[in-house]
């Protein structure tokens, strides 16, 4: 997906400079572009694709050693060394010195639910499936964290909050913003991945006040959520490296010009017959 993404840009941006925005190798964009990637190039795109998942999840406090137990914790062998020469390629090191303690619900990934979605991104109206994730940013020497909630009906961002913490109340807000917007519509199905914020029963308990059935992502499986994890390789692409913010405060301001002006109302979505997320919602509302 990411080399697709690339190659949809290619005629906008360097190929390179979204290579490093997307943390993949432009030789291996290359060799995809040229001709089918071999079985163990594959696996090695997925497992440099996990590490960066699980550094990110972690917040850059696991080297190699605790990357690598935690992928095979997942079900993906691999080594120590292999996992090593991963990041080293791609200039992923660990936060030496700041410790996160996360305690031991870290790996016992309690709060897991089944996966309802099961990669059908399709639905017949609006409020049937909504998908949530979060996304790390770096600007001004620091991480941020973008937290939003898409409609799959439409493709349009209904909630998203951006703070300087990786936080329940993060993927709360943006969920609050959500439901604020459409409300909650009988069987609504939330997906996500298996992240702790996911997993909180402070979250857990939210949205069963709210009457809305749960769906996680199997073990280490991106794909899952892929129409989110595609929207945010678009936002990166196209504004975050674009810009390259140097305040908290112009990037708040950029993500929300971004998102409510551009990506909602502007920018034609394939999935919506060529139209903006809202232009298609309000079309299909005509219709009806």
């Amino acid at each position: 997906m990411k080399y697709e993404l690339i190659e949809q840009h290619a005629d906008q941006y360097d190929i390179r400079l979204m290579c490093r925005v997307l943390v993949v190798h432009p030789s291996g964009f290359y060799r995809w572009r040229d001709c089918p990637s071999s079985p163990r190039e594959q696996r090695r795109d997925q497992i440099t694709s996990l590490v960066r998942d699980t550094y990110e999840e972690f917040e850059a406090a696991y080297g190699a050693p605790r990357i690598a137990r935690e992928l095979n914790e997942q079900g993906y062998k691999c080594s120590i060394n292999y996992i090593a020469k991963i990041m080293q390629e791609q200039r992923i090191v660990a936060r030496n010195g700041k410790a996160f303690n996360y305690g031991g619900h870290a790996l016992t990934m309690h709060n897991v639910a089944d996966n309802l979605l099961w990669r059908d991104f399709t639905t017949e109206r609006p409020n049937q499936k909504w998908v949530t994730d979060i996304t790390y940013i770096w600007v001004e020497n620091q991480w941020l964290y973008l937290a939003t909630v898409m409609d799959l009906y439409s493709r349009k961002i209904i909630g998203w909050s951006f703070d300087e913490s990786m936080t329940v109340e993060l993927i709360t807000e943006a969920m609050q913003m959500a439901i604020d917007a459409r409300g909650v519509s009988p069987g609504l199905i939330v997906h996500s991945d298996r992240g702790t914020q996911y997993r909180s029963n402070e979250y857990v308990g939210y949205l069963e006040r709210h009457g809305i059935k749960r769906s996680m992502s199997r073990k280490g499986n991106c794909w899952d959520n892929a129409v989110m994890e595609s929207f945010y390789a678009r936002l990166k692409v196209e504004l975050i490296y674009a810009k390259n913010y140097q305040s908290i405060e112009a990037a708040r301001s950029g993500i929300f010009s971004y998102i409510e002006i551009f990506y909602n109302r502007k920018r034609r979505h394939s999935a919506n017959d060529g139209v903006s997320p809202v232009e298609f919602e309000e079309r299909a509302a005509i219709a009806a």
